[in-house]
């Protein structure tokens, strides 16, 4: 249908062509000045799933807006003075984009190969004031629970356990009669997380988890238990395994800044060597 949808905008809008203009190949739809709309440019433009209709609307604005744009362009081009400067411009700008594009190549050869533990490791612990804390972490296990939730003193025994049968019995319990349960004991987690699925309100609830590693909280309805394996506080180290990620982007693109310093270096000795550079100073 698209294709069939196309073809009509063929017949309707394609216009006599003189025998000057080479297309390559392709069909000409609209012609304004020297400027040329194919067919070929609008049937990429074409959303594919669009229905008849709807292909029909997007054809007639896209063949208006490049009419638009392409009479703007050349109106702006004779009434505008200083060609200069612009031409100066686009070379500025076409130089940066080819740089840019050619260091990323080089990047992406180079420094496409996984950054090793060992090295995201040492970059780590060299530089601990670059890996702060900006919101406080913490592990540990969650479990909220109805008031009327059987075997609640063995709950409060299972919950403050770290390992063992204690975490596997109140992992089987909590499938049965908890709302929520949460093992983090593997991971850190934003203190602002948990401190949303508990009954604590105004900013003294960090201070208060920060000072209590076992809490049990009931409201009219459920009990909360939580236990903090591990804590830290804003403005200490992060730690790795959360930083990890981190760590990883900043060393790659120091990598990369070193890298790309060298190759601007290696070229400069290269071309002193072969007497390319001229200095008249």
């Amino acid at each position: 249908m698209r294709i069939a949808c196309l073809g009509l905008l063929v017949i309707f809008l394609c216009v006599s062509c003189r025998e000057k203009h080479d297309h390559e190949g392709k069909t000409p739809l609209v012609e304004v000045g020297e400027n040329f709309l194919y067919f070929e440019d609008l049937q990429g433009a074409l959303p594919s799933g669009l229905s008849k209709e709807d292909s029909v609307l997007f054809s007639e604005q896209y063949i208006r807006h490049w009419i638009e744009e392409t009479l703007l362009y050349d109106k702006a081009q004779d009434n505008i003075s200083d060609n200069e400067t612009l031409d100066r411009q686009v070379a500025n700008y076409r130089k940066a984009l080819v740089m840019h594009a050619y260091q990323q190549a080089l990047i992406d050869q180079k420094l496409a190969k996984e950054i090793s533990e060992d090295e995201l490791q040492a970059y780590y612990q060299n530089n601990p004031e670059l890996f702060k804390v900006e919101r406080p972490l913490i592990k540990g296990l969650f479990i909220k629970v109805p008031l009327t939730a059987p075997r609640l003193a063995e709950v409060r025994h299972w919950y403050k356990q770290e390992e063992g049968e204690a975490v596997e019995k109140l992992e089987k319990y909590s499938l049965q009669h908890a709302v929520k349960y949460e093992y983090f004991y593997d991971r850190w987690m934003p203190l602002a997380e948990i401190i949303g699925m508990l009954p604590l309100q105004g900013s003294d609830a960090d201070a208060y988890i920060e000072k209590h590693r076992q809490v049990e909280l009931k409201d009219t309805a459920f009990y909360y238990f939580l236990h903090v394996s591990d804590y830290r506080a804003v403005g200490d180290v992060a730690p790795y395994d959360y930083a990890r990620r981190q760590v990883k982007e900043m060393l790659f693109n120091v990598k990369q800044v070193q890298y790309l310093e060298q190759v601007k270096d290696d070229l400069y000795q290269r071309a002193e060597e072969k007497n390319r550079i001229k200095k008249y100073y």
